[in-house]
């Protein structure tokens, strides 16, 4: 096996496309010299597979003597040797992992720099300061990279050698303070190791190789692959360059540029530069920089030069690059291209602007898979302005966007705080149902307890809140919060952001969400392009949810939640009275007030998605969730007493409490102990499709049954419906309906053949099968357990926010087959939260789904990634 290649490697395909073994850096630098002829300095790429195999069995075999030959064939071509006392070769050693991980890695600058070569460095400059200024980096970076020694111990000389010199800037360090800089800097590591600072240039290089290799699973890293689900396995490159510098005179600088504007995607060079600066000046903000137009009347040449290589590397890459270069001493240098990250406004301009050009001439289905769901999210969401902002607590981005106001504890102080004109945030340790009405008016909600399906996440996506869920250090004590000593107070402003789980205190500045022309345009060519072959359903339960869905472009409702229209002021005492019902007469009287407002709710659904399919999930959670808490009940009989109307409740909810009411009486469970219950509502459906088709409207309605795992349960249930629409008159009675069932434990996909024999359709519910299948409480887990089992590589994704790699994925592509086996015609959709993530699309419309249904506000996302599932694709690969 090769484990090293040099940038002028001839491979036998485009090395821009070989980023698995030679990380995107080396593939972009190896692209740059072999394919395009830029001007690179010279360097070699060790590859993912020795990473990989250092995991693996520690330093690889055969890896020394590669490396050596690389050095010789670089020092050959520039004429210079590493650690030559006379004029030394330098190094960066960099990594470059296959996905951008900016700033999780490590990287060595000016390697090849001893006692000896650094005299060498000065005499070839002529410029001692330049030459021990380099040395000081590198002695610096080498000791807290490779030798892990505390970056203060190196920080704090350097600070005290600048109040010596009476200075904050550090190119007006002379060059005798930083000689001793150097001396001090090696006693430091001599302290720290036992060992002198390393001489030998190959040592040296051999370390910094090794200390890259070993940051790929530092924690920095580790903790971004896990929040932007890149595999733990892929391993870096390493790519070793010859050093340019950008300090060595006022002829000399350094810059980042983009081919267009990363920010709106306008036409023209964007970025910064800086005159006799190396690259991490730019970055690091210690000087301020110059716009990239300024680089015209200093460098006029170059700049001319580097917009050609602009324009060369857009119309290679066919897309906005950005790239970084060095100017030394009066000749520039490219180190690095890559395709750029952009922002969410950009990426739509410049995928529907590429498809106009011949420069670029991208189709149609290029562009859609050039946008990401988080592009998406950005322009229909709220945004920190700022996203360098001092964060207090992390929890789940639970649901996206950016929310501000006042925090308050209770759903009543919510809503109160509301009707006074002020902006509020929800904060509880876990919302429940009661809590609905202080949700609808917050502005967002943020929880200590919970996971990514929890019903504050649910509820949150639902209606396109932003919600932080899970964020176990907020510890709430009555009407306040405290986070590591800091205390919030009710009336206290804070700040969270859903799309990254950040919680901040005070008033963060919001930008305003707001979908440019070019968002329509994209979604309308990724329709286009999933016609026919998958098709997007939301999760609404009323009539506004219903119409914001079809304004986004849903394609039916493939879940309404019957048990949300109960939970009103209006309705829950309804509820109430039909489980306190102690008698058939009252329990049925109950049941006719729950049918006129079901009723009612219905025709507001079914007249917003007229012409399109309506599923309607028929009564699934457990009836103590429309009871109060037991625990609250019983502290309040043993201290106040209870009323006659509250012991009723009190022992209703004893009588009904389970110890797992997720696996106990509910679903079609509830409709065998309670079977005048889904009658019903299933009459309460067939009069409000009666009413629309008499008005001359088409109401599509398809009745699901939850949790049947039996075929008889499925055969019981469907004759309850198929009885209630016989029993229906008129209008009603001619309906088309579809009776289905939801798939949400194993045992249902395993015996999917036989269900399928009494079902129209399949929906698949994810949030219980994943939750069976792993045997997790998807509430618990997410927030305590979740994060160290990805952070070990115990689990390589969250099975709550993606189906991707967890097996749930193979266990819904099983029944589909099994279920289609019996019945060709079988519809297949999923309504549980994996409905709107793309990677967990791409796996539906593998195992032949039919449609896929998320909350209204994801409906944009899933269209989109519906398309690149089509396509193949996974969406754009800008990581």
């Amino acid at each position: 096996m090769t484990y090293v290649y040099g940038f002028d490697h001839k491979h036998r395909k485009p090395p821009m496309s070989m980023k698995d073994l030679l990380g995107g850096k080396g593939a972009n630098l190896a692209e740059m010299t072999s394919v395009l002829g830029l001007p690179v300095p010279p360097g070699f790429t060790i590859t993912t597979d020795a990473c990989r195999d250092h995991m693996k069995g520690g330093w690889p075999g055969g890896l020394d003597a590669e490396v050596a030959k690389h050095v010789k064939a670089l020092e050959k071509a520039m004429g210079k040797h590493l650690g030559d006392p006379g004029d030394p070769l330098l190094v960066s050693v960099r990594s470059g992992a296959k996905f951008s991980m900016p700033g999780m890695m490590d990287t060595v600058l000016n390697l090849g720099l001893n006692d000896d070569s650094v005299e060498g460095l000065a005499k070839q400059t002529s410029d001692e300061r330049f030459a021990y200024d380099s040395y000081r980096r590198f002695v610096s970076m080498y000791g807290r990279i490779v030798l892990e020694i505390p970056a203060d111990e190196f920080e704090e000389p350097f600070e005290a050698a600048k109040q010596l010199a009476n200075t904050t800037n550090d190119a007006e360090v002379p060059p005798d303070l930083l000689r001793y800089l150097v001396r001090s800097y090696k006693q430091v590591v001599e302290r720290h190791t036992g060992k002198p600072f390393p001489q030998d240039p190959h040592d040296q290089l051999r370390g910094a190789i090794e200390a890259v290799f070993r940051s790929w699973d530092g924690a920095r890293a580790r903790a971004y692959r896990v929040r932007e689900r890149i595999p733990h396995d892929l391993g870096t490159a390493v790519n070793v360059q010859t050093m340019v510098f950008g300090n060595r005179d006022d002829n000399s600088g350094t810059g980042v540029g983009f081919t267009r504007d990363p920010a709106t995607g306008a036409q023209g060079a964007y970025g910064d530069f800086l005159v006799n600066a190396q690259g991490e000046d730019v970055v690091a903000g210690i000087r301020n920089t110059e716009p990239l137009s300024a680089l015209e009347s200093r460098f006029p040449k170059i700049y001319k030069q580097l917009m050609g290589i602009f324009d060369r590397l857009e119309a290679h890459y066919r897309d906005m690059c950005d790239t970084e270069f060095t100017i030394e001493q009066g000749k520039l240098w490219m180190l690095q291209t890559r395709v750029g990250k952009r922002t969410g406004v950009a990426a739509l301009k410049m995928a529907v602007d590429m498809t106009k050009g011949r420069k670029w001439q991208i189709s149609h289905e290029e562009a859609v898979q050039r946008v990401t769901a988080e592009h998406l999210d950005q322009v229909l969401h709220p945004q920190f302005k700022d996203k360098d902002v001092k964060v207090l607590a992390k929890g789940l981005a639970a649901s996206p966007g950016a929310a501000v106001g006042k925090a308050y504890f209770t759903a009543d102080d919510c809503v109160d705080a509301v009707d006074r004109g002020e902006r509020v945030i929800l904060v509880r340790s876990e919302t429940s149902p009661e809590d609905v009405h202080g949700m609808s008016v917050a502005e967002g909600i943020l929880t200590a307890r919970g996971g990514l399906v929890s019903h504050a996440a649910v509820v949150a996506r639902g209606w396109g809140k932003p919600a932080v869920v899970g964020a176990e250090k907020v510890r709430i004590s009555g009407k306040s919060f405290t986070v590591d000593g800091v205390t919030v107070r009710e009336c206290d402003v804070v700040s969270i952001n859903g799309t990254t789980g950040e919680v901040v205190l005070g008033e963060v500045a919001l930008s305003a969400g707001e979908a440019p022309k070019e968002f329509d345009i994209i979604l309308g060519w990724a329709d286009h392009i999933r016609e026919g072959k998958l098709a997007v359903r939301a999760n609404a339960d009323n009539g506004p949810d219903a119409a914001n869905a079809r304004k986004f472009g849903a394609e039916g409702i493939g879940l309404c939640r019957t048990e949300h229209m109960f939970l009103g002021d209006d309705r829950l005492p309804i509820v109430r009275r039909m489980i306190l019902a102690d008698t058939p007469e009252t329990e049925e009287a109950a049941l006719e007030e729950l049918r006129v407002a079901q009723r009612a709710d219905f025709i507001e659904i079914l007249e917003a998605m007229d012409g399109l399919p309506v599923t309607v999930r028929l009564l699934d959670p457990p009836l103590h969730e429309f009871l109060p808490d037991t625990e609250e009940l019983a502290v309040k009989a043993a201290t106040t007493g209870l009323s006659a109307e509250e012991q009723k409740l009190y022992d209703a909810a004893r009588e009904w409490h389970e110890f797992n009411p997720m696996l106990g009486t509910r679903g079609v469970r509830l409709g065998v102990v309670k079977p005048g219950l889904y009658a019903m509502q299933v009459r309460a459906l067939m009069e409000a499709a009666a009413e629309l088709r008499e008005q001359g409207k088409n109401p599509v309605v398809e009745v699901m049954i939850p949790l049947t795992v039996t075929r008889e349960e499925m055969h019981l249930a469907r004759g309850w419906v198929e009885d209630a629409i016989a029993a229906s008159v008129g209008a009603a009675a001619e309906a088309d309906v579809t009776i289905g069932t939801m798939i949400e434990t194993p045992r249902a996909a395993l015996r999917a053949d036989e269900i399928a024999l009494e079902s129209d359709f399949f929906s698949f519910g994810t949030n219980d099968l994943t939750q069976m299948v792993f045997g997790f409480s998807r509430d618990d887990v997410e927030s305590r357990m979740m994060p160290a089992y990805l952070e070990q590589g115990l689990l390589t994704r969250n099975p709550f926010e993606t189906i991707d790699q967890t097996g749930v994925g193979e266990l819904v592509k099983l029944a589909a087959q099994r279920g289609r086996a019996v019945r060709k015609d079988l519809k297949l959709g999923v309504c549980g939260e994996h409905g709107g993530d793309p990677e967990s699309i791409r796996l539906f419309y593998e195992a032949g789904l039919d449609y896929v249904s998320c909350s209204p506000f994801r409906v944009p996302i899933a269209r989109l990634a519906a398309a690149q599932a089509v396509l193949g694709a996974g969406g754009a690969d800008t990581r």
